[in-house]
């Protein structure tokens, strides 16, 4: 063995290499240099080499290589405990820092169907008036679970209800206990299609017309599980309307772009198809529209719900909703 290094010749402790550290705290947890390996990605013989590194370093064998397996040392059983206690404490502070949003950042978590239509197009709004904070847009669908998410002491939720997100918008019952909720848009549904469908196509002045037609079909269901075309052909007073056929997608997104192509008539919801609407790239030729008891709501932590910033983007969301 190599002559222990000095540790103490410089200002600053000089520490061996994270990589070998990690290496012998995983395998002396186990001790086994195989077992070490399948938990780091690597080979048993990196592991042992990386060992063998240390012990030079150290200038003292870590482990008694055995018939049976390994075995620590005396220096091994000292250096294991405090070692692993450095990589828990190093990753929890690891994880506070991601935690924490940098000074003057906004993060936004919204539906990608909401992001692009209804958030994006007035975002300009919030941005001009608010030029100190930069908003980040995060388009996700993930699930709001208060026992994954955040940090739940008691009945108080600590917290982004999303990773990453300061505020939330989702479609949904509004059901998230621990969070500050409030609702933002009701939303309803109608059958849409492009104007050059009802120039060039059979008519389509009334319920009935709609079987003459090509129906688009998205991911979204009705209240009690139903598809959407259903409910609305029973509200319509039609309930053995054949709602089988027609085109399908993931996302309402694509059924919309697809009833803009002329491909066919899609229940769309009005609240994101306004802009499409408004310019006439898009119609809604029959006037039953069908309520839903999902709605958009606005969440957040109880931790962050006050923050000057969450509050002037939720105030803001709210004006934006009252524009139409």
């Amino acid at each position: 063995m190599d002559r222990k290094p000095n540790l103490t010749s410089s200002p600053a402790l000089r520490l061996p290499p994270l990589n070998a550290l990690r290496a012998f705290e995983t395998a002396a947890r186990h001790l086994s240099f195989a077992i070490a390996a399948k938990e780091l990605h690597v080979t048993p013989a990196a592991i042992s080499h990386q060992v063998k590194g240390l012990e030079d370093y150290f200038g003292q064998r870590l482990f008694r290589r055995l018939k049976r397996g390994l075995e620590l040392t005396r220096a091994g059983q000292v250096l294991l405990p405090r070692l692993s206690e450095g990589f828990v404490r190093l990753g929890d502070a690891v994880a506070e820092l991601r935690s924490i949003e940098e000074e003057g950042t906004l993060a936004v978590s919204a539906a990608p169907s909401f992001a692009t239509r209804w958030l994006a197009p007035r975002l300009h709004r919030f941005v001009g008036s608010n030029p100190e904070l930069d908003v980040r847009i995060n388009a996700s669908t993930r699930l709001i679970d208060p026992g994954k998410d955040p940090t739940v002491s008691g009945d108080t939720v600590v917290g982004s209800p999303v990773e990453d997100a300061d505020i939330v918008v989702r479609f949904g019952t509004g059901d998230y206990p621990g969070f500050r909720v409030d609702k933002l848009l009701n939303v309803a549904v109608t059958p849409m299609c492009s104007p050059r469908l009802l120039k060039s196509g059979p008519p389509l002045r009334v319920p009935a017309d709609l079987k003459d037609h090509v129906l688009i079909h998205d991911n979204v269901r009705y209240d009690d599980g139903r598809s959407l075309w259903d409910a609305w052909f029973d509200a319509a007073g039609l309930p053995d309307m054949d709602t089988s056929h027609g085109l399908g997608f993931s996302h309402a997104l694509l059924a919309l772009e697809a009833a803009a192509d002329g491909m066919g008539v899609t229940m769309g919801m009005p609240v994101l198809a306004g802009t499409d609407l408004a310019s006439g790239r898009l119609v809604a030729p029959l006037p039953l529209s069908l309520p839903l008891k999902f709605a958009y709501y606005i969440v957040s932590g109880l931790d962050t719900a006050e923050r000057a910033d969450v509050v002037a983007f939720r105030d803001w969301l709210f004006a934006e909703a009252k524009r139409g």
